[in-house]
């Protein structure tokens, strides 16, 4: 889901920059003013408040675009991507996107809209990849490891001797009970 809602965005906001009129000097100043509140954010310790702000960056650039109703459907991709970054972006992490932003902005200033797409699609995709959670451990290895196929040797520890001599049911090389489920 994450991944298709990155996707999402990175269609509709390449497209925004690419179709919509360039931003006026008041929407440039707005996009700054929220930029100045996400270094605010970037330099203080409220996770949330960063995610927020760095994610709402890029709906406040689609209103100024001028196109409301992406904006809103802006909002609802970035609200399920910031709730990754809240759980896996670091304050470095965080400092790079809020810089990012800032180069995004400067691009529309100064009337390139082409860098401006690109600049986009690259912190897009800087954004997705890092923003997966790091490779856990397997969460049911040590249920998995109890529950492995013993070996014939360490199979004669769990079971008596009569069972040993002559086994009512034979054991299959490789089963388990739960293990295979697993």
């Amino acid at each position: 889901e994450a991944r298709e809602a990155f996707e999402a965005r990175r269609v509709i906001e390449t497209g925004l920059i690419r179709s919509q009129p360039a931003p006026d000097a008041q929407a440039l100043q707005r996009l700054r003013d929220h930029i100045a509140r996400e270094r605010a954010a970037v330099a203080g310790d409220d996770v949330g408040l960063r995610s927020f702000l760095l994610g709402d960056f890029h709906v406040c650039l689609a209103e100024c675009l001028g196109n409301g109703l992406l904006a809103e459907t802006l909002r609802d991709f970035t609200a399920r991507t910031t709730l990754i970054a809240m759980r896996w972006q670091t304050p470095e992490d965080a400092a790079q996107s809020c810089a990012e932003h800032v180069l995004i902005v400067g691009a529309l200033a100064a009337g390139d809209r082409a860098r401006a797409e690109a600049l986009m699609v690259d912190h897009l995709r800087t954004w997705s990849a890092k923003l997966r959670p790091p490779e856990a451990a397997d969460p049911l290895g040590r249920l998995r490891a109890a529950l492995a196929p013993v070996s014939p040797g360490a199979q004669d520890l769990h079971t008596s001797k009569a069972e040993r001599v002559s086994p009512r049911k034979p054991r299959s090389a490789g089963s388990t009970y739960l293990g295979e489920v697993l």
